[in-house]
């Protein structure tokens, strides 16, 4: 699969998750952080050039044995059970993700881990 398409995965990844009751935010890790600052910087420097911001929060990689994996990291609000939402996200994920590379016409198996960074 291209960027394109990588890309794609991620972001019905992200909507997947924050379509779910419960989840507050997506919560970038470091790496993110760092990447998102040092494309900010470039933009600025290279006047115009358009950058490609990708939801934080959630990293997905097609394996070597053509599987996908995603992480989740997501925010909680308090008043909610935090497995019950965990295991939402986690279904939701999985579900918009096989939907999109069966749509594609490339069936592989998805596994999500999520992450519970913090409740607020």
């Amino acid at each position: 699969m291209n960027a394109s398409h990588h890309g794609n995965i991620h972001r019905a990844a992200a909507r997947a998750a924050l379509d779910v009751p419960g989840v507050l935010a997506l919560q970038p890790a470091l790496a993110d952080r760092l990447a998102l600052a040092a494309s900010r910087v470039y933009e600025a420097v290279a006047a115009g050039a358009t950058g490609r911001h990708e939801a934080a929060g959630v990293r997905c990689e097609l394996t070597t044995v053509g599987a996908w994996h995603v992480e989740v990291r997501c925010i909680l609000d308090k008043d909610h059970r935090v497995v019950d939402v965990a295991r939402r996200v986690r279904e939701n994920v999985r579900t918009a993700v096989t939907s999109y590379v069966a749509q594609q016409g490339r069936a592989a198996p998805v596994t999500v881990v999520v992450t519970v960074t913090r409740t607020v």
